[in-house]
């Protein structure tokens, strides 16, 4: 019988179904940006830690360079798959695939670098950040410090405000999206500029809570019905280069439960707060809109203080 986290687990993306991870072998963006960052973060004759390994790629490519990779994967399932795919493949001997929790496990022996991809849109769902947290408890006592290098090494994350078309083929649902970054939306309207509201340093203690509360300056005029949530991944620092590896995930579009018409010269506070880790519906619930300053309104006040300067 699963006990209470196994259960919450398989709403959470841990045991996601398996023909997902082989949907995310497909994607090129997501492949690329983290066999670069790897390639570059594991030296050679390095100890690695895999938390969520899924088909076991990241660590494959991590065991192209290093002695010992310990993949953990909790879906008895993708441990099956792990293990097919990594006996076909090079170097695939240097992977040891754990059945465990990576809420629990401790590899053996101190290791250099724990690759981590439990990553959803603004941390939500996947319990990355728990995982990671529990994870430098369990090591400092174990093993004493320094920490291993993570990856990915800082995950930033905006939100902007935007006009979405909600029109499907004359249907009208306003649903939670998530689309390509690399794709141009003719029915969106990008309202303001995206605004950062969290960054997520892994090499630090990180809080669960995100709360966040800031202001656009409207720049097109449209119904703001909609705010767009934007993470971006930096997987691997290059230090010599000054430069960094990143990986965008996909855009996650959340419909507002009240629109606001807008205007140029507009400011619209926005504010929200939830838990790495939780669910959509409880980002979603926690949204709050409003405009605070309308143009016109502020033209008028500045015209009356300069009649009165």
């Amino acid at each position: 019988m699963l006990n209470e986290r196994e259960i919450e687990s398989c709403y959470l993306g841990q045991f996601i179904p398996v023909h997902y991870h082989h949907n995310m072998l497909m994607d090129h963006n997501r492949m690329h940006s983290f066999k670069s960052a790897i390639f570059h973060a594991v030296k050679p004759g390095a100890k690695v830690l895999e938390l969520g390994g899924g088909t076991g790629v990241l660590s494959f490519f991590a065991a192209q360079q290093a002695d010992k990779v310990y993949c953990v994967e909790f879906n008895p399932d993708m441990v099956r798959e792990a293990r097919r795919f990594l006996a076909m493949n090079e170097n695939g001997h240097k992977v040891e695939v754990v059945h465990a929790d990576a809420f629990d496990y401790l590899p053996p022996e101190p290791v250099d670098i724990v690759i981590c991809e439990m990553i959803h849109v603004g941390m939500l769902r996947e319990k990355q950040v728990e995982v990671i947290e529990a994870f430098k408890r369990r090591y400092l006592a174990r093993f004493g410090g320094p920490l291993p290098v993570f990856l990915p090494e800082a995950v930033i994350m905006a939100v902007q405000p935007l006009q979405a078309e909600y029109d499907f083929e004359g249907f009208h649902a306003p649903i939670i999206q998530f689309q390509p970054t690399n794709v141009v939306y003719p029915g969106t309207v990008e309202l303001a500029q995206p605004g950062v509201y969290s960054i997520l340093d892994f090499s630090q203690p990180v809080d669960s809570l995100i709360a966040w509360e800031g202001q656009f300056l409207v720049e097109k005029a449209g119904s703001l019905n909609a705010l767009r949530f934007i993470t971006k991944n930096v997987l691997s620092i290059i230090e010599e280069r000054g430069t960094t590896i990143d990986w965008l995930n996909h855009y996650m579009t959340l419909p507002l439960a009240r629109a606001i018409e807008v205007q140029p010269g507009d400011i619209v506070q926005v504010s929200f707060a939830y838990r790495a880790g939780g669910s959509i519906p409880s980002l979603e619930a926690s949204i709050r809109t409003e405009v605070v300053a309308k143009y016109e309104e502020q033209v008028a006040q500045r015209a009356a203080e300069a009649v009165f300067a």
